[in-house]
């Protein structure tokens, strides 16, 4: 891309040891280029540097939010000076801070896995395949966020995906490089082909807070599912199921499984591990769903919490908590909003603003194979999995559904998108679930986004807003940028 990322990259200054980094340090020990790229120990160190881009707040609370706000299940009580104001009320702007800042850093990641790829020698041992393969998945992992982010879902009626433009695809570094946007369809084959090829390089031993081969078959699947490739994401779906390295918390376990280590839970596929030297207090994710050293601004919305009320005992009641007045049963409210704080951000270590979030788990591949399976028509396999994570979450077996029975879900994929919702709610899954799907997004509840039908917001999956503007400032630097209109 262009230098006013590339030349924040330095190889130079990567030597870190073999533990991850502080962003807020630098070694004093640098190694030359070649140093570094010829030894386990400098790659290693080199490659944490690629990870610890993900630990800024300018990446991990823009990656949330971004994805999350523009959906159904947060209410915004009112206005804010913060660029999540844009996000989730479709008012994208051109210089808009938040797309400026995950569009930076999600370039960085891919400059600094472009520096090292190329000197990666994947013969001369286990370990140096590994390492190859881990910056590889970082490349294709961060071009996705940056597709789904800015450019319309493969599979929008109306798009193709062939002439459609998605984002530029970088695959070397070359800091004078000034990119167009490639086609929407060759922007996920690149994907496509890195991770594939990563999962080539890598192996099994590894833990969730690094890449390794399952990690890449998993977010296979759900790529493949994003292409409407249905076969192959359930293909790889099985992989990482059948793998056996991962289960489903059990119950207990599942009640905190947002406040437990990253390495100490076996659903978790991969996360961004955050150690309490990185704790990005009133930055962090978790600052604005609950006031307990946060804003608590951001609250569950009314519509989701009529969803997940249907079932009392639905052990997912654990993520949120409603706020009353005190001594009363009247629930506390700001701007007319109900106040219903989300711990899915909170409390690991017993601090009010530490997570390691989950980037993938177990229960988002099941359900990918859940819905691949939906739209083959395979509903018994398609129920069989939506039924695995309602019981994991003590829906009792009176709500589990059978192709008879679909407790009066229209179709099983409307089963099916509703458990993803319940499950994966705040994790930056619900608006791409119901656009990609091509279904319209409803808002009918209190919070600060603007009416288009009388009492609520309607959101068409065709409508321009879905997607955030490129950031003018890149267009600027580099004239071979086409706008998102």
């Amino acid at each position: 891309m262009k230098k006013i990322y590339l030349h924040l990259f330095s190889l130079s200054v990567l030597l870190m040891g073999t533990t991850a980094c502080s962003l807020n340090e630098l070694p004093t020990d640098g190694l030359q280029d070649n140093q570094v790229t010829s030894t386990v120990q400098g790659l290693t160190a080199a490659t944490a540097g690629n990870y610890s881009f993900a630990l800024k707040q300018q990446f991990i609370r823009n990656l949330y939010y971004m994805n999350e706000l523009p959906g159904d299940n947060v209410s915004l009580s009112g206005t804010t000076t913060d660029a999540l104001f844009y996000s989730y009320t479709y008012g994208h702007l051109p210089n808009q801070l938040n797309s400026y800042e995950i569009w930076q850093e999600c370039y960085r990641i891919i400059a600094g896995a472009n520096r090292l790829i190329p000197k990666i020698d994947e013969n001369a041992s286990e370990e140096f395949s590994q390492l190859k393969g881990e910056n590889i998945f970082l490349r294709a992992w961060a071009h996705l966020i940056l597709v789904d982010l800015f450019a319309k879902p493969y599979t929008l009626q109306g798009v193709n995906p062939g002439t459609e433009l998605g984002i530029p695809v970088v695959l070397s570094y070359n800091p004078d490089e000034k990119p167009a946007r490639n086609t929407l369809q060759e922007t996920y084959n690149a994907i496509v082909a890195d991770l594939l090829k990563s999962a080539d390089l890598m192996g099994s031993d590894k833990s969730s807070v690094y890449a390794s081969k399952e990690v890449a078959w998993a977010l296979l699947s759900r790529v493949y599912l994003y292409m409407g490739q249905n076969d192959k994401a359930i293909e790889y779906a099985d992989k990482v199921i059948n793998s056996d390295r991962y289960e489903l918390d059990n119950a207990d376990n599942y009640k905190k499984y947002f406040t437990i280590q990253p390495e100490n839970n076996p659903e978790t596929i991969f996360a961004i591990k955050f150690a309490q030297k990185n704790d990005l207090g009133y930055g962090s994710i978790g600052s604005m769903y609950n006031a307990d050293g946060g804003y608590g601004e951001l609250y569950a919305s009314v519509q989701y919490m009529k969803l997940l009320n249907k079932h009392p005992e639905d052990l997912r009641h654990s993520f949120v908590a409603v706020q009353y007045k005190a001594g009363t049963t009247d629930t506390l409210k700001r701007n007319g909003d109900p106040k219903i704080f989300v711990f899915k951000f909170s409390n690991q270590g017993a601090t009010s603003s530490m997570s390691s979030p989950a980037i993938i788990r177990l229960a988002e591949v099941y359900l990918n194979r859940a819905e691949a399976n939906a739209k083959l028509g395979k509903n018994t396999e398609a129920l069989a999995d939506v039924n695995t994570i309602r019981s994991r979450a003590a829906i009792p077996a009176s709500a589990l559904y059978t192709t008879g029975d679909l407790k009066g879900q229209p179709s099983v994929l409307d089963a099916v998108l509703e458990e993803r919702q319940l499950e994966l709610s705040f994790e930056g899954f619900r608006p791409r679930d119901l656009f990609r799907n091509n279904r319209t997004l409803v808002r009918e509840y209190p919070g600060f986004h603007p009416l288009t039908d009388g009492t609520k917001q309607i959101i068409q999956p065709t409508n321009p807003r879905i997607i955030h503007l490129i950031p003018e400032q890149e267009i600027i630097l580099n004239p071979n940028l086409k706008p998102n209109l």
